[in-house]
């Protein structure tokens, strides 16, 4: 018998195996819709903690952004503008992953962003997100449940997160 008569049932059998694993593995570990939204537990730059368990009652949105990010520049003021729509009905809170402090607050200064922000600096917080890109936004309801993600931004997007929070606050 030749040696070589199993050689691609086996190999691709193992490349099968491989891409079936590949396949479910990812989407297991992302934050999805239903599930409950990971705690925060970072320090705002105003030096106060943000606690998810202090938002109940509240629809939020997290915001995973960075200074490097050039649809965040797009996003982050149109994220202010729902903010200042639905005033304390709605927290957003933007969770920079910026790994120098100072190109953090040099993009808040010039973006002219009021929402509570915070630098994820060892990125355990983005770690329990998983966001896909950036900028990721999770939608998360008066119960600390996530409702909505959105990975990346478009213009268009700040009509579709507009319904959203309308919808949690009916």
């Amino acid at each position: 018998m030749n040696r070589n008569q199993g050689f691609p049932v086996r190999y691709l059998m193992r490349r099968f195996v491989l891409l079936l694993c590949l396949a479910f593995a990812v989407p297991a570990f992302a934050l999805s819709p239903g599930e409950r939204a990971p705690e925060l537990g970072l320090v705002d730059t105003n030096g106060e903690v943000i606690r998810m368990a202090d938002l109940r009652g509240k629809v939020v949105i997290v915001d995973f952004w960075a200074s490097w990010c050039g649809p965040c520049r797009e996003e982050l003021p149109a994220l202010a503008s729902l903010q200042e729509e639905f005033g304390d009905r709605l927290v957003i809170v933007g969770v920079s992953v910026d790994t120098d402090e100072g190109a953090m607050r040099r993009f808040l200064r010039r973006s002219g962003v009021r929402f509570r922000v915070a630098r994820d600096v060892d990125q355990a917080v983005a770690g329990r997100y998983e966001p896909p890109r950036m900028p990721s936004s999770y939608v998360i309801d008066q119960e600390g449940v996530v409702r909505h993600v959105h990975a990346g931004f478009d213009s268009d997007d700040i009509a579709e997160f507009r319904s959203e929070i309308r919808a949690l606050l009916q």
